[in-house]
């Protein structure tokens, strides 16, 4: 498969990989003019040639929407194949595309989100370790940082203390989140109307900037479900699954 790099002068033409085909649909259009101004931050968006759920996506650590300290490191936000695509080597090209940029632009390595186990929407902890990836920092609530350091010597990145022990005041449920998913352009609006209905207190904090992103209560900044002040989940929730989650609480 031939690979095409997204960017500013291509972005509108573009599929962007997820599971939407309709560029005017309001996911794909929020998630466009998030990456639209992420460019200019070094992000760079690596995508299969064939329509379906294959690209990685990543920027300098220093720019991350993400409570890290990882100066000198790449942090990929996301590297997604899935479908058809998947089982045929791609992953690996995306990843080694990465760190051979990563090299080249003389970054100290590579960092992702993870976990013990596989958790939805974070990298498979599986896959990372057969890569060469370790565990350099782990938050209260099981979230991983792995790295890939292309230096023994460097220094391995950390999470910042706000992200260490996530949790947000007051009752009732709390949700972060970015315009980085395009899911969540969709379905923040209908989890907020769901728990309306319900007479439950919901609040949504949109995160809209890289400082809020760096000062965030929680490592995942796509998307954190908190209640009564303790972390939830990072699955993004629609109707269903929301009062799915509100029956076993």
């Amino acid at each position: 498969m031939e690979y095409v790099r997204v960017t500013k002068d291509n972005l509108e033409k573009e599929h962007i990989c997820c599971a939407l085909s309709n560029n005017r649909d309001v996911q794909v259009t929020s998630k466009k003019a998030w990456l639209a101004d992420r460019f200019e931050d070094g992000l760079v968006f690596l995508k299969g040639s064939e329509r379906g759920k294959c690209f990685i996506e990543y920027l300098p650590a220093e720019n991350a929407w993400n409570p890290i300290d990882a100066d000198g490191y790449m942090y990929i936000d996301c590297l997604w194949v899935s479908g058809s695509l998947k089982g045929h080597g791609y992953s690996n090209d995306l990843l080694e595309a990465c760190v051979e940029d990563g090299k080249t632009k003389g970054r100290k390595g590579l960092c992702i989100l993870g976990a013990a186990k596989k958790r939805p929407f974070l990298a498979d902890p599986k896959y990372l370790r057969h890569k060469g990836f370790a565990v350099c920092d782990e938050a209260d609530n099981g979230i991983q940082l792995w790295c890939l350091s292309f230096d023994d010597d460097a220094a391995r990145p950390t999470f910042k203390e706000c992200a260490r022990h996530p949790q947000t005041e007051g009752n009732g449920f709390v949700l972060y989140y970015t315009s980085q998913c395009p899911f969540n352009a969709k379905y923040v609006p209908i989890v907020e109307r769901t728990a309306k209905e319900q007479g439950v207190p919901f609040r949504a904090v949109h995160i809209k900037s890289r400082e809020e992103a760096q000062c965030a209560p929680t490592p995942v900044t796509t998307y954190a479900l908190f209640y009564d002040g303790e972390y939830l989940t990072n699955e993004q929730m629609n109707d269903k699954r929301f009062l799915k989650l509100l029956s076993a609480l």
